[in-house]
């Protein structure tokens, strides 16, 4: 259990399951989103959510986000750091853009609030069962002040350094797992094609050194039809634009191609439709579509809460 009361920011489909972690080892905690519908994803809050930032900000000296684009983490931060002094702790677990990151950082650390980037990796039921990945970026001394909330959180925490590092990796990660989901779709569109079983396609992948950790859950939703990931198309594409401005001054055929693929998906499917989705444009194109027997519609990690514990 952690000392101080803790604020959290962003109550969403995976903000919402970190907060749930944190309630679990009876922590004290406010939460505050601008939807309040999103507090029925809450179990056991025991503090009635805050009205506003101001009254979070002046509850909790410990302060986590967790919000949805880097638009948002400008304004939610812009607003709640005239209320952050000395005192605070700011944990930001957004996916957001590099640059911004750093400049917000700059914002609040004048104001003495120690700040610590931490955006998270590895699908939305491995933040709910805790055992999710987490890149941390800030002063170490931070990094280690703020080690037992991360290790609630998350199961492998790798530290990255300066405050930018943990954002721009967070990016590289997502480019790389779209990427990924591409091959996978084609690559099992090829496998039907042959009048190969995809239930013993994706064995066989599993297997094989073409194996990744997309295809061991992504591909799980797709062959059942459900397409469920809890991720969606429009946040991809969010993702591979910062990926694309990370790499602004050297070629990227591929990062190129991803971003008019999945821009072409929020057109034809909508951009709240999953991420996994952007199969569906291989198989209206092929009219071939990916589906198996005995596969689940959601995804679910069954290992129990793991020990955080610092990768080295």
């Amino acid at each position: 259990m952690i000392s101080k009361s803790i604020g959290f920011i962003g109550i969403g489909n995976v903000g919402s399951n970190l907060a749930n972690n944190l309630l679990k080892s009876n922590n004290n905690i406010f939460v505050y989103d601008k939807d309040v519908k999103s507090y029925s994803r809450l179990k056991n809050l025991k503090n009635k959510p805050c009205k506003n930032l101001e009254e979070l900000a002046k509850k909790c000296k410990i302060i986590i986000t967790c919000l949805p684009s880097p638009q948002v983490v400008k304004i939610v931060i812009g607003d709640v750091s005239r209320y952050l002094n000395k005192k605070h702790l700011w944990i930001e677990m957004s996916t957001t853009d590099k640059n911004e990151m750093m400049r917000l950082s700059k914002l609040v650390n004048s104001k003495g609030v120690q700040v610590l980037e931490c955006p998270i990796t590895g699908g939305e039921h491995r933040a709910k069962s805790g055992n999710i990945s987490i890149l941390a970026a800030g002063k170490k001394t931070t990094f280690k002040k703020s080690f037992p909330i991360l290790s609630l959180l998350g199961h492998e925490i790798l530290y990255c350094g300066k405050i930018g590092n943990a954002s721009a990796l967070k990016v590289i990660t997502n480019y790389l797992a779209s990427l990924h989901l591409l091959g996978i779709g084609e690559a099992l569109t090829v496998a039907k094609k042959n009048k190969i079983d995809l239930g013993l396609a994706y064995k066989a992948i599993k297997i094989s050194s073409g194996n990744s950790f997309v295809n061991e859950t992504e591909t799980k939703v797709i062959l059942s039809g459900s397409y469920d990931v809890g991720f969606t198309m429009d946040l991809v594409n969010k993702d591979i634009d910062l990926f694309n401005k990370l790499g602004y001054n050297i070629k990227l055929e591929l990062g190129k191609y991803l971003s008019k693929k999945f821009k072409l998906g929020i057109k034809n499917l909508g951009k709240r439709s999953f991420s996994t989705s952007i199969v569906k444009l291989i198989e209206n194109d092929t009219q071939i579509k990916l589906r198996a027997k005995n596969f689940p519609k959601q995804l679910v990690d069954k290992q129990k809460k793991q020990k955080g514990i610092e990768v080295n």
